[in-house]
């Protein structure tokens, strides 16, 4: 029988649409046997004789012999005659090709080109006149950090002179004082005191209130600025980032947001609430239809794919006014709900205030 490739593109048009069990019905034993051959199943339980695509025809010849498979081919091996040398070898003669090492040739100077950098007569004269001292400011200028070491370079940034000792190519460079580090995070001066108070006489000066960077406060104080903002309806904003709450004041900041009607941003980044305080403030937001950001982000520890479902199912289903949120999600699922909730409550803020326009 012909051989045939099973595999081949050009296939008649009657299988297209027909189902593979159709297919091999209709196809001869010996078609079948030919696909077996050409698939590998893949199947570390069969054997390799079973999975391999070459099948021996010939009987076999029994049992394996060592003995006799070495004497077999120690006889082949003196039996055939050895290939033939196109260059028969001769005694001190090297045959094929001989190495010839290659000489290094010098690298060509400019001025064996006969071209010589024009910097003018004006620069020319300038270089040769120059001090080391005015050489090293220049490549401390041209920025040539392999010619100067920090000091002078530092030094010709800033203007300023050292000694002449230090100022040469070889110049030492000596120990420097250290530079005070300036913190990240510049000191926060709001009177804690002096806010609480206006919280709690609802004054109507006081419409952001920023508590960043303030790691002092008691927890006392926090928690009657929080009671304070309960039934406080001046205050719009309040940032309490990186102050070193915790969770003993979640359930505070979840009470605050239950029952005030006025705070549209808050700010509680890097503390050290975990997953259960950001669950009780989350459970907060039901009730609150004023908030518009919430910023949480930086905390304590991971949230874990429970949490984060139960945040992003909050915004989902019960929030429709958080329309900036910041908190970091671990897991793909719950923050795409999340980040799809928040665009479609902005959204929704932004026709309500088409209508009103």
């Amino acid at each position: 029988m012909p051989t045939k490739n099973m595999a081949n593109n050009d296939i008649s048009d009657k299988y297209k649409d027909m189902e593979a069990e159709e297919i091999l019905a209709t196809l001869t034993p010996e078609e079948l046997e030919q696909i077996a051959n050409e698939m590998d199943p893949d199947d570390t339980l069969l054997p390799a004789s079973e999975r391999s695509k070459y099948k021996v025809q010939k009987e076999s010849t029994g049992p394996f012999n060592r003995e006799a498979l070495m004497e077999f081919l120690e006889k082949k091996a003196k039996e055939d005659p050895d290939w033939e040398e196109h260059v028969p070898f001769k005694a001190g003669e090297k045959r094929g090709r001989v190495y010839d090492t290659k000489e290094d040739k010098p690298e060509k100077k400019a001025e064996e080109n006969g071209k010589k950098l024009d910097i003018g007569e004006e620069w020319e004269s300038a270089l040769e006149e120059a001090s080391e001292e005015d050489l090293v400011q220049l490549a401390g200028i041209l920025g040539i950090h392999s010619m100067v070491n920090q000091d002078q370079l530092n030094a010709t940034l800033k203007e300023e002179t050292l000694d002449i000792d230090r100022m040469t190519f070889k110049g030492p460079a000596k120990f420097s004082a250290l530079k005070k580090l300036e913190t990240a995070d510049p000191p926060n001066d709001t009177d804690v005191e002096k806010s609480l108070e206006q919280l709690q006489k609802n004054d109507g000066s006081l419409k952001e209130l920023n508590l960043n960077n303030i790691k002092n406060m008691s927890l006392e104080t926090v928690k009657n600025i929080l009671e304070a903002l309960q039934e406080n309806s001046q205050l719009t904003s309040l940032s309490m980032a990186s102050t070193r709450i915790g969770d003993e004041s979640a359930p505070h900041i979840a009470e605050m947001l239950s029952k005030n009607s006025a705070l549209k941003s808050l700010n509680i980044e890097s503390n050290f609430i975990t997953g259960a305080g950001i669950r009780k403030i989350m459970e907060a937001t039901k009730n609150n239809t004023t908030l518009l950001e919430l910023r949480m982000a930086n905390q304590r520890m991971m949230l874990g794919i429970q949490v984060e479902t139960e945040i992003a199912n909050i915004l989902v289903n019960h929030n429709k006014t958080i329309i900036k949120f910041g908190l970091v999600f671990q897991h793909a699922g719950p923050r795409r709900k999340a980040h799809d909730a928040v665009l479609s409550n902005y959204e929704l803020v932004r026709k309500q205030r088409t209508k009103k326009e």
